[in-house]
């Protein structure tokens, strides 16, 4: 069974998170719903990679071993045209991908997930994060330049 995702009240303020402006850096967090409301609109390649990013997490969450799910990368920025979407996932010490089957079974092999999905999924479990989780989800925050951006991490809707 998953640890329960964080339940927070969701943030809004989390606008183009992934451009290198010092002051939309860090860790947000916000519900799927209010990422897909902030970043899929306005181009059609923005809408179509809303629905690849539901469908990802989707499917992560249904192995009932996710524990963070965070996405990074130009989907969560105030860029037109983004590529792909780009997620960073946490899993349950007990996950075993070898176990899995169907789409779940093509979205833990990166290539497989890129070409069936849409979508650069990277993923560890706990115990293998280092030199901890917190520190393995903020490293995503680093461009290759080396500055940083801001991303975003999905939280359970506050009931």
């Amino acid at each position: 069974m998953a640890i329960a995702l964080q339940r927070t009240k969701p943030r809004t303020s989390f606008c183009c998170a992934g451009s290198d402006r010092p002051d939309v850096s860090g860790v947000h967090r916000a519900s799927l719903r209010e990422i897909l409301e902030q970043f899929g609109v306005g181009s059609a390649q923005r809408k179509v990679l809303a629905l690849r990013l539901g469908r990802v997490y989707r499917v992560a969450e249904a192995t009932d071993h996710l524990t963070r799910f965070v996405v990074f990368g130009s989907f969560v920025t105030n860029k037109l045209e983004p590529q792909d979407v780009d997620v960073f996932l946490v899993m349950e010490d007990t996950f075993d991908a070898s176990q899995l089957a169907g789409d779940a079974s093509l979205l833990f092999d990166h290539a497989a997930g890129q070409a069936h999905f849409g979508a650069s999924v990277f993923w560890v479990r706990h115990r293998a994060a280092w030199p901890n989780e917190q520190a393995a989800v903020e490293f995503w925050q680093v461009t290759r330049g080396g500055g940083r951006r801001g991303i975003v991490e999905i939280i359970a809707e506050a009931p």
